[in-house]
């Protein structure tokens, strides 16, 4: 799919073998809870963070190698992949891009450590997509920063030390690192998603932010932000693409075993097609995945705005898809509660939301065919 240089395919060998030997038996038993065997054992080997600087306990790599290792831990255990898309390519990738010495030497060997995670916060009860809706807010008070609102559907909070919480300024849009232990933070309720992991809404009242906790302020930082979220889609079109190819391998593997009218069900002409179409859209999406990664990298800059909207978009409908024919493969064994195709097909449906809706890409890509027509064809 893509050139691996000897560094990247042995780190790829590497994570592949750990996966197989150490996550493949629990697999699809975490139901939306976090694995933290999985990312203790993670953390031991050099696997955590892998992208993140090595002064904080990273790998130093880039965020191509933490996609391959997303990929490779999501073909067999779906839950780990979540984790790990979740810390290293968004909010800790966020402290690391933006934050101050102070709060990266804080927070960052934390997380690369397998102690804890970091969140993030966007959406609120009347502000999703629309983030210039937002209330919360941060104002200057007597010299110092205070912070008010209130965010919901915010994952991981249980699990996390702080939170990278979206905000207004005086000036415009930014982003400040919030701890859960500063006065003022109040956890209201907990949610249980389809998938069945944990979902927050949190109110802050009068909360002090240091200086050292500002992130970004001000237009030209906050587009900055704006920008590496195209890390962050990439990072979903990933773990999209990985539990596509978990299941796709679960349904061969179960089309090989299962006999009807004297042979495998895999052998019928209209089984074999089913899996053609569905490798087909898999490996589609793998391309576009990695074609905005490795140009990005290459050329040492943030993924392109329009490839990185493709991508995202066209790996959650993938994803969808293709899990929704794995299971009809398995029939009514895969419609079954507690059967792992049961819970990708719960579990995907999350990516048509996450990292920006199916509807928030479209217009993206709209956006740019608007101002800048279509692609180079080189």
């Amino acid at each position: 799919m893509i050139a691996l240089d000897d560094e990247q395919r042995m780190v790829l060998d590497a994570i592949q073998q750990v996966a197989e030997s150490e996550f493949a038996e629990k697999a699809f038993t975490w139901q939306g809870e976090t694995p933290w065997e999985n990312v203790e054992l993670l953390a031991e080997q050099g696997f955590l963070g892998i992208n993140i600087a090595e002064e904080y306990g990273g790998g130093g790599m880039s965020e191509l190698e933490a996609m391959l290792t997303i990929e490779a831990v999501g073909e067999v255990c779906p839950d780990t992949a979540q984790f790990l898309y979740e810390q290293q390519m968004v909010a800790p990738r966020a402290v690391e891009m933006f934050g101050s010495d102070a709060v990266k030497d804080e927070y960052l060997p934390r997380v690369t450590g397998g102690e804890t995670m970091i969140a993030v916060a966007i959406s609120e009860p009347e502000a999703g997509s629309d983030v210039g809706s937002m209330t919360t807010e941060v104002t200057e008070e007597d010299g110092e920063l205070v912070l008010n609102g209130e965010k919901t559907w915010v994952s991981s909070v249980p699990e996390s030390a702080a939170a990278v919480v979206w905000t207004k300024f005086p000036e415009g849009l930014g982003t400040v690192l919030l701890d859960f232990e500063m006065d003022g933070v109040e956890v209201a309720e907990h949610y249980t998603n389809m998938s069945g992991a944990t979902q927050t809404q949190f109110y802050m009242e009068d909360v002090t932010i240091p200086e050292e906790n500002v992130l970004t302020r001000g237009p030209e930082a906050f587009k900055a932000q704006l920008k590496a979220l195209n890390w962050e889609r990439l990072g979903s079109a990933t773990l999209g693409n990985a539990v596509a190819r978990c299941a796709v391998d679960k349904a061969l593997t179960y089309a090989e075993d299962r006999e009807q009218f004297g042979q495998p069900i895999g052998e019928f002409q209209g089984m074999e097609w089913k899996f053609a179409d569905m490798v087909k859209r898999l490996e589609a999406s793998r391309a576009l995945t990695y074609r905005a990664a490795t140009t990005a990298v290459e050329q040492g800059r943030i993924p392109d705005r329009m490839e990185t909207s493709i991508a995202k978009l066209y790996s959650a409908e993938m994803v969808e898809d293709v899990v929704s024919e794995a299971l009809q493969v398995h029939g009514s064994n895969g419609y079954q509660q507690g059967h792992p195709l049961e819970y990708l097909y719960r579990m995907q449906r999350g990516r048509r939301i996450a990292a920006g809706t199916d509807e928030v890409q479209k217009n993206q890509i709209a956006s740019v065919l608007q101002k800048q027509g279509l692609p180079d064809l080189a």
